[in-house]
């Protein structure tokens, strides 16, 4: 078995074996309904859950810092951690192209099989399908995470003047990766994705009793998407210190040639929080505490609105300042 065929998307001996030899050998461990239509599980009456759905199309599936395999389930997974909740099952769904080498199904299953296991999460139920070639880009994935809350009051709706905006690492990271990639840049340097789960960072924020106004990773729209959502959703200004948001000088190179601003490109592991005033030096000093968060830092404020439209302002050591808009246009298509 090489390559995938049609027949292996029949439902009979064919998909049976692609599940048998190559599925369930990755990921047969994590399997709550193996053999079964559906996977089964108890829901504490006391206990809120959240659900997050994604599908990965990600190109090139391959990339440096990870795979789609990894995106999905990291992304899926970080979802459900920005509500607060840590995630405890997954359903996942495969489109597979016919030709897809067995070997890249093999190290992309891997690679799903590594981040499960760091999750601990388990996979409620799964579903593949085979597609005649040309109708999919060799493989894309669906993924529904499933977590248990833990810390509750987390919404966009909360901010109010006077909180504080944190973010967790440097910005652009994955999206200049993937951009990269497909112009055929050679960024002479080891720059990855940044692409990881990020409830292990807060947990120990979560078994607090800070309180979290806010709390979003910044994937499709960056920094920027992020941020302009808030504003609107709460009817708040946000200010930013441009000198305080962490930019590798890679990801800024690659930004200058192309015109890109790095408030907008795709991150893979990377939060904002918005939390109250008072507690974000507990909060910075927790987050740097852990390996992922080593580069946290307070970037702005949430001010009261001063027009009919909320607005992201970023501020600049100069004194200037200038409008953070929401990301228009086709910046970079299939970035996760």
């Amino acid at each position: 078995m090489k390559k995938i065929t049609l027949a292996q998307g029949n439902g009979g001996r064919e998909t049976n074996e692609l599940i048998e030899k190559i599925f369930e050998k990755h990921l047969g461990s994590f399997l709550l309904a193996k053999g079964e239509d559906a996977g089964r599980f108890c829901v504490p009456m006391t206990q809120a859950y959240c659900v997050s759905t994604d599908s990965y199309v990600v190109s090139p599936i391959f990339f440096a810092g990870g795979d789609i395999g990894k995106l999905s389930v990291c992304g899926s997974c970080n979802d459900v951690a920005m509500m607060g909740a840590k995630p405890m099952y997954l359903n996942v769904g495969f489109i597979l192209e016919e030709g897809l080498e067995i070997a890249s199904l093999e190290k992309i299953l891997h690679s799903m099989a590594q981040e499960l296991n760091h999750a601990g999460v388990s996979i409620l139920s799964a579903d593949t399908k085979v597609v005649p070639r040309g109708n999919v880009d060799k493989i894309f994935i669906n993924t529904t995470a499933i977590g248990a809350v833990v810390k509750e009051g987390i919404s966009a709706k909360n901010l109010h003047d006077g909180d504080v905006i944190i973010l967790s690492s440097h910005i652009g990271s994955h999206g200049c990766v993937i951009f990269s990639s497909r112009a055929e840049i050679d960024l002479h340097s080891d720059l990855k994705s940044d692409c990881k789960q990020l409830y292990p960072m807060l947990a120990g924020i979560f078994e607090t009793d800070i309180s979290i106004c806010a709390l979003r990773d910044a994937t499709r729209g960056g920094l920027a998407a992020v941020l302009n959502e808030w504003a609107n959703a709460s009817g708040v200004d946000i200010v930013l210190e441009s000198e305080k948001i962490p930019v590798l000088k890679e990801v800024q190179g690659v930004c200058e040639i192309l015109g890109l601003e790095p408030y907008s490109l795709a991150n893979e592991g990377v939060c904002v929080l918005c939390v109250k005033a008072c507690d974000a030096k507990k909060v910075c000093e927790m987050l740097q505490s852990h390996p992922d968060g080593r580069e946290a830092v307070v970037i702005g404020k949430v001010q009261a609105r001063h027009s009919d439209t909320p607005r992201v302002i970023l501020s600049n050591p100069w004194g200037t300042k200038r409008f953070l808009d929401m990301p228009q246009g086709e910046l970079l298509p299939r970035i996760c």
